[in-house]
């Protein structure tokens, strides 16, 4: 009896293991929020070094996720990449996009993405108000939420124990704020060969959702086979499906070198750009949604050959 007793408290942890991973976790998300978002991370500017710190987070994640190194050297994909809005002594500045694969022994793979960078303490362009020059840009949503969301991503399906039909490559761009040159440099020198991505998803502030507005996803006509990935998706939260697939934002680059994508974003607001974008202002039950909503994307996207490319120009 003693043994039975045993065997099944063992088989309910495991069930309650399996549960858990898949299950996209609130706690989780304000935790990688409140980290990049925080007043010390200076507003994570590109070359500071508190981007580097950022790097280093998301680095540690995509290790204990076990996901395989697919940068230049390990995880880091390293570039240079230079100021133009306005002149600073320290125009050309290093940085680093960080890159993790989920590898299934798959073909094609999917291209999950998003930016660490923001802009510091406003003062090298970019600020919407500029009476906020000086002032830490926290960037909770742009775009702590987008890493966030790629982090539980990376974490959902790296424990998931299912070997998909795709393999997914998890990309922390950096320098997006200075021209989507983080994006722009991988495209340009791919750890990947290009032709072997399936689709691209990126997420840029997507932690201020607006029921007003709804959910903005960007990109749905750069593939014939979205319609069908689409076809009897529900979610808690509204979204809407725009064609186009350029946009302020990573995916651009992707879309640029014919890659369909799509482009997860809540919209602006009147912290944007601003010192006032700050973690307590996400919401996190909406965040939570939009990534239930994106995994059952990636999961019908699994389902189809690899997709075709539009051009919606």
């Amino acid at each position: 009896m003693k043994r039975q007793l045993l065997f099944f408290v063992l088989f309910l942890s495991f069930i309650s293991f399996k549960l858990s991973a898949q299950e996209i976790e609130i706690n989780r998300l304000k935790k990688h929020i409140y980290f990049l978002a925080d007043d010390k991370m200076k507003g994570r500017p590109t070359g500071s070094q508190e981007l580097a710190k950022s790097a280093k987070y998301i680095e540690k994640e995509f290790r204990k996720y076990k996901l395989k190194p697919l940068g230049t050297k390990g995880y880091r994909q390293k570039f240079e990449a230079k100021v133009r809005r306005v002149p600073v002594p320290d125009s050309i500045r290093q940085t680093e996009n960080i890159i993790g694969f989920l590898d299934n022994g798959a073909p094609y793979t999917i291209v999950v993405g998003a930016h660490y960078d923001h802009l510091g303490h406003g003062d090298f362009g970019g600020t919407r108000d500029t009476s906020h020059i000086g002032l830490i840009h926290n960037g909770a949503d742009d775009n702590a939420s987008g890493v966030a969301g790629l982090l539980e991503l990376a974490r959902y399906y790296s424990s998931n124990k299912i070997p998909e039909k795709y393999n997914i490559l998890f990309i922390a761009f950096s320098a997006e704020e200075l021209g989507l040159l983080g994006s722009r440099y991988w495209t340009e020198n791919p750890t990947l060969p290009l032709d072997k991505i399936h689709w691209m998803l990126n997420m840029d502030m997507i932690g201020r959702y607006n029921p007003d507005n709804g959910l903005a996803i960007i990109g749905y006509g750069t593939s014939s086979k979205f319609p069908a990935i689409f076809e009897n998706i529900s979610s808690t939260i509204k979204f809407n499906k725009s064609k186009d697939g350029n946009g302020g934002s990573d995916q651009t680059s992707f879309y640029k070198k014919n890659i369909p994508v799509l482009f997860f974003h809540t919209g602006g607001h009147d912290d944007y750009h601003k010192a006032t974008d700050d973690a307590d202002k996400i919401d996190y039950e909406a965040l939570k949604a939009i990534l239930e909503l994106e995994v059952k994307v990636i999961n019908n996207s699994m389902l189809q050959d690899k997709m075709d490319f539009i051009w919606t120009n």
